[in-house]
């Protein structure tokens, strides 16, 4: 499997700096007040998880499955597969999705959420791909921006491998061209 990297763009000691980081500002930014943490799956678990380790108010935690990729392109097409069973009617919160790439899944999701009259919807992403945006999104709380590669590892996939990688690498053109 690591053999199909081509290079490492985040190490497992960045990744744990950027979580710490996020999670203290979250935790400053939120004070005062019970967030609830919408991750959007499968994507965001290892992200998610460890945030959360380093969040120190009360929050609440809740999934969302949607679906929008095949293979390494987004179809354009967002599907909810499983939806909240949070009622976030005046809640804040915070969605967190491993990587905002085209913007349309956390658009959608926002609008969404809004739609169900949160008090505020915010939005955190551990990867932040700016070039492939096609949707304007506002991103409060970004780990890392990375240009337009197709990247794997700490929960991202390609056709639901390589979640499993400890860091963020680079996936060789011929696995997947």
């Amino acid at each position: 499997m690591q053999n199909d990297i081509e290079k490492i763009l985040i190490s497992k000691e960045e990744l744990e700096n950027i979580t710490k980081k996020l999670g203290e500002q979250i935790s400053l930014d939120f004070k005062g007040k019970t967030p609830v943490f919408i991750g959007l799956l499968k994507g965001c678990n290892p992200f998610l998880t460890d945030l959360l380790k380093n969040v120190t108010i009360p929050c609440e935690v809740d999934y969302m499955k949607v679906s929008s990729y095949l293979g390494t392109e987004s179809s354009g097409n967002i599907t909810i597969v499983n939806d909240i069973t949070t009622n976030i009617k005046g809640r804040n919160v915070i969605i967190v999705d491993d990587i905002v790439d085209t913007g349309r899944t956390t658009s959608l999701i926002k609008n969404l959420f809004e739609q169900r009259d949160a008090q505020s919807v915010t939005i955190c992403c551990m990867l932040d791909k700016p070039e492939g945006r096609v949707v304007d999104v506002d991103v409060k709380y970004i780990g890392s921006t990375i240009p337009n590669l197709f990247v794997v590892g700490y929960g991202l996939d390609y056709n639901e491998l390589y979640r499993n990688l400890p860091y963020i690498g680079v996936l060789k053109n011929e696995i997947y061209k």
